[in-house]
């Protein structure tokens, strides 16, 4: 009985995935309410607040447990028959009892329901349905109120617990102190705030335009209307009328194809062309029957409709996808407003510092209880001052003390071109122990070089054809292809798209004309027309039309169109694309021998390496290419030869890398380029040294009977594996790997570490402790090896261009990007130099912060202490340190330390070791107990020493303890000769253990500030 009670109470949202929740069904009772509303009052509000930090006590106080149906209110402090969670909406689902996310088409259609289901659009009854369930189609980002954000930050426990120090202060009499930390306090109050209100503002501009896009929506039986895409729900049909649109939802293109701008995705402004979800009638879910590359169905929220293309079915038309925060823009909005939280060790050591204080403040509280009440001091007096030895125990300036650490870290960074979102993460950067590098665009230069071509024919491999000749490419099937198998486009008289296709097409001097329509038996079709330009070599051909594209795609890794030569009444395909891959697809008999030879001679020297091939297409005379099935039209092809790009290293990273491995930071490279390619410039960076070698591992699924398997390869073998009889190792097999050394790196593919994730889990850290090359990884896989790294306790920094790496920079340590479009918004650090340079100086930075943060911690635990330790001294003697003394300790003193200690700049040398990262760890502490030793011995001493001394003259009746300016000696009953009229001294006690205190304060800032090998020496902040 319980345990079903239990399941009806409790249930999972987003389960398996990264955000996971719990969530707990309660219902109101009044009596509990009742008692809760009488202990507000009866604590004056205290209880409220309580309930205001710990608002799953309010509930729990409030209501009792029952099942989600039943419930009224969850932990989430919201209705229950529809709530939304970090701006996602979900409803109760009466017949599974679950709650489900709504904003989205179902994942379980296929493609032909697709089309037959949304094809003519929704009803105007249905629109309405789903407006009422899913919501409105905006991503709205509100500017919050600066009252809220006022009395959220004043309501922290912090500023709560300085509020009651300072009123206690000032009804002590302390008064200019007291004002200096309210003055520091509403200034760090009104820049958090001001600087939250400008985040807040900025992020509503960036999404607010997407809310007020006038978009053509199909009606079921009404035909379309224009409307505000606000009210765009999941399974509406719209229509691309060819003008440049920032879409305002994700949607499946189901007539047509068009040029999107996915910068705001990637970080790279590269036109992308979108095709048509195929009208097939399989059973499988569309995206299950696209595998991964059912992104070129998908037009994403918040890219730019640059250009369509029209079939001969009519106007270019997509079915929404998903609505408003569930889109991809959504989705990058939600990651800045709830980012992943970093529980960073230091931020909870210095709490439990302020827990140890504290317990030592509620020690000094009860001996003075003692004290004073054991001399019959007046109630008042007693509370007085048991309070105010609490509150000095506990100095309030260690939160702002830290948070001034890292705005003068952040203001270094900035001044390096170095940008950063989350200051937090500065301190973060100091622990880093492995940075991943993206390849192309962040370790070697942005474009590739045309080199040369090598083509093939017969079976055998041509003279190559340099790039750049004196005589142009001569024409053939080659030619042909290097001029027609592109996604290049025309915009603004302008040819762009992706700067491999930009610099094959320059290489044949031919020219592309801007899209136009013709004719077809189909009817109306947009076609790229490409002729050769005035110093291409002679063609016997006006122009190639092309008529079809498949685009290229990660998974498959390879693109070909269907052109037609202007004149001429047959049909072309033409491909280019991975060689493995394309030499597969080919015809047997026509790919040299020496391929794999030739392959491997030229991804060795770094060259990027794509392989061509071509393809006569036997078709009718009006077809419409658009229905060809692309598994068919690219099979049984010609190879053509192999295409060579240069990809060369910038000028920075063989030195920065050289930097790192000194500094003992491990360097790996997570790349989507071929994996011969990355080994290579690996070694050519010196990321790997030329000393070590390097295995390759292959890993493979199983097949039938046969369980998955990994292949060990040196890289160096210049035989094919199979004639090299690799070490291979399954499933039930033990696989020793004790004996490799850091004298071996492993590199592997993505295909690879999918298997070794799935199969070989156990066997992963092993292999990740000394694997430096990870090709072909695709943007799910990079942020899978990010987060596989910190589970081996690796602080990991990534570095990456924007491309493809937005995931992997938002769940790396310290992310950085060299890229400055909209995607960089994800990461925590953006660098305006574009190259890797910015690593090592933020390491530096992030060093010199995270030890100016731990000196600043354990200076102003010892002041405190020795604060605590002398006033407890006096308070035996019913005495205290004088206003004016306080002031210079707390302002000339400690206030300026803490504003100072922090403008070290870092050491110009990173050490071959990390700071510590942790505040409770032996030697710190050990730090810290000698000197709390050193300070009660000392003090100690002197109170009892100035006793001993001939001149001594005690207190004859004790002074009223208080917190003024000046201390009355009242006649010592024992005198030595010296009568307290006659003598200038008001306490010998406090003239021996100020000058005490304040020395020791001042001994104890310049230990703390220590310089080399993390930051330079304190004196150079006079510099």
């Amino acid at each position: 009985m319980e345990e079903k009670f239990w399941k009806d109470h409790c249930m999972l949202l987003n389960k398996d995935e990264e955000n996971e929740l719990e969530i707990f069904g309660y219902k109101t009772q009044r009596c509990r309410k009742a008692l809760c509303i009488t202990g507000y009052i009866l604590s004056c509000g205290a209880l409220l607040l309580l309930f205001y930090w710990k608002p799953e006590w309010d509930v729990w106080a409030n209501c009792i447990p029952c099942s989600l149906e039943e419930a009224d209110i969850v932990l989430l402090r919201t209705t229950v028959r529809c709530i939304q969670v970090q701006k996602i909406r979900y409803i109760w689902d009466f017949s599974i009892k679950q709650f489900k996310k709504v904003g989205s088409l179902e994942d379980s259609n296929t493609c032909y329901s697709i089309h037959h289901k949304f094809g003519a659009g929704l009803t105007r009854e249905e629109q309405k349905i789903r407006q009422l369930v899913c919501g409105p189609n905006a991503i709205e980002v509100e500017i919050r109120p600066i009252w809220k954000l006022l009395f959220k930050e004043i309501l922290n426990p912090f500023y709560v617990f300085q509020a009651f120090t300072l009123t206690l202060w000032l009804s002590q009499g302390y008064t200019e102190y007291s004002v200096a930390i309210i003055v520091l306090s509403i200034i760090s109050v009104g820049l958090t705030v001001y600087d939250l209100r400008q985040q807040s503002t900025k992020l509503h501009d960036l999404v607010e335009e997407h809310n007020k896009v006038q978009v053509t929506v199909c009606v079921k039986s009404e035909g379309c209307k224009e409307l505000e895409s606000r009210y765009l729900v999941p399974g509406d049909v719209f229509l691309l009328d060819g003008k440049k649109l920032s879409l305002p939802c994700d949607a499946i293109l189901i007539d047509g194809s068009c040029v999107v701008n996915e910068g705001m995705l990637t970080g790279e402004s590269i036109p992308v062309t979108k095709t048509p979800l195929p009208l097939t009638e399989s059973p499988m879910p569309w995206k299950t029957h696209s595998m991964e590359d059912y992104r070129r169905h998908v037009l994403f929220c918040g890219t730019e409709v640059i250009q369509v293309k029209l079939t001969g079915r009519g106007p270019v038309r997509a079915v929404v996808l998903q609505t408003g925060f569930n889109t991809a823009k959504g989705d990058l909005v939600r990651s800045i407003l709830y980012p992943k939280p970093m529980n960073f060790q230091l931020y909870r050591d210095a709490f439990k510092f302020i827990i140890g204080l504290s317990a030592i403040g509620v020690l000094g509280l009860i001996y003075t209880v003692c004290v004073f009440t054991y001399h019959q001091k007046p109630v008042a007096e007693v509370v007085a001052m048991a309070l105010l030895l609490l509150t000095v125990a506990v100095p309030p300036a260690i939160p702002a003390a830290l948070t001034t650490g890292t705005v003068y870290a952040q203001r270094r960074l900035k001044k390096k071109k170095i940008f950063c979102i989350t200051p937090q993460r500065i301190n973060i950067c100091g622990q880093i122990n492995l940075v991943c590098f993206d390849k192309t665009g962040t370790l070697t230069e942005d474009g590739l070089d045309l080199w040369g071509v090598l083509p093939s024919e017969g079976s055998w491999f041509q003279k190559i054809h340099k790039f750049p000749s004196s005589t142009p490419l001569p024409w053939g099937p080659v030619c042909g292809v290097m001029a027609s198998c592109h996604s290049l486009v025309v915009l603004d008289k302008k040819i762009q798209g992706d700067p491999l296709d930009l610099k094959m097409f320059e290489g044949t001097h031919w020219e592309i004309e801007e899209s136009n329509m013709s004719q077809d038996g189909a009817g109306a079709l947009h076609t790229c027309i490409v002729r050769p330009g005035p110093k291409a070599s002679s063609a016997p051909v006006e122009g190639i039309a092309i008529l079809h594209q498949f685009p290229f795609s990660s998974g498959l890794q390879r693109m070909s169109v269907v052109s037609q030569k202007i004149g001429e009444e047959q049909y072309d395909l033409y491909m280019k694309g991975a060689p493995e891959i394309v030499s597969s697809l080919c015809r047997q008999e026509t790919v040299p021998a020496d391929f794999l030879k030739e392959l491997k001679m030229y991804t060795s020297q770094g060259f990027r390496v794509i392989a061509l091939a071509h393809k006569v297409l036997s078709l009718g005379k009006d077809v419409d290419v658009s229905d060809l099935e692309r598994e068919k039209a690219e099979s049984e092809l010609v190879f053509l030869g192999l295409l060579v790009m240069e990809n060369r290293l910038k000028q920075e990273t063989k030195p920065v890398l050289q930097e790192l491995a000194a500094a003992r930071i491990r360097s790996v490279m997570v790349t989507g380029d071929n994996l011969q390619t990355a080994v290579t410039v690996a070694r050519s960076a010196e990321m790997i040294p030329r000393s070590s070698k390097v295995i390759i591992i292959e890993a493979s699924e199983p097949e039938g009977s046969a369980p998955a398997s990994i292949a060990w390869q040196l890289a160096e073998d210049s035989k094919a594996s199979t004639a090299a009889a690799p070490v291979c190792a399954n499933a039930q097999e033990k696989i020793n790997l004790d004996g490799e050394s850091c004298s071996y790196h492993f590199a592997m593919n993505g295909k690879s570490y999918q298997v070794l994730i799935k199969h070989f889990y156990s066997l992963l850290p092993k292999i990740l402790v000394n694997a430096t090359v990870f090709a072909r990884m695709s943007p799910g896989q990079k942020s899978s090896l990010v987060e596989e790294l910190q589970k081996l306790n690796y602080y990991v920094g990534m570095c990456g261009d924007g491309a493809n790496d937005c995931g992997a920079l938002k769940m790396a340590h310290a992310g950085i990007s060299l890229s400055e479009q909209e995607a960089s918004v994800a990461s925590p650090f953006t660098s305006q130099i574009p190259n890797i340079q910015c690593v090592p100086e933020l390491i530096r930075e992030g060093r010199a912060a995270l030890v100016s943060s731990f000196a600043v911690v354990k200076y102003l635990t010892l002041y405190g202490l020795i604060q605590f330790v002398g006033t407890a001294l006096l308070f035996w003697q019913l005495q205290i340190f004088g206003n004016h003394q306080y002031l210079i300790q707390d302002v000339v003193i400690t206030l300026l330390v803490c504003l100072t200690m922090s403008l070290t700049e870092a050491y110009p040398k990173l050490a071959p070791y990390r700071p510590p990262g942790q505040l409770i760890s032996p030697p710190l502490l050990l730090s810290v107990v000698l000197n709390v030793y050193f300070t009660v011995t000392m003090q100690t001493c002197g109170f009892l020493l100035v006793k001993q001394q001939p001149w001594y003259v005690a207190l004859a009746s004790q002074r009223h303890c208080s917190l003024g300016n000046q201390t009355v000696l009242a006649t010592s009953p024992k005198g030595n000769g010296t009568s307290s009229a006659q003598s200038t001294v008001l306490s010998y006690e406090d003239t021996t253990l100020w000058p005490l205190t304040t020395i020791n304060c001042i001994i104890v800032a310049f230990v703390f500030s220590k310089g080399k090998p993390f930051r330079k020496p304190i004196y150079t902040n006079c510099e």
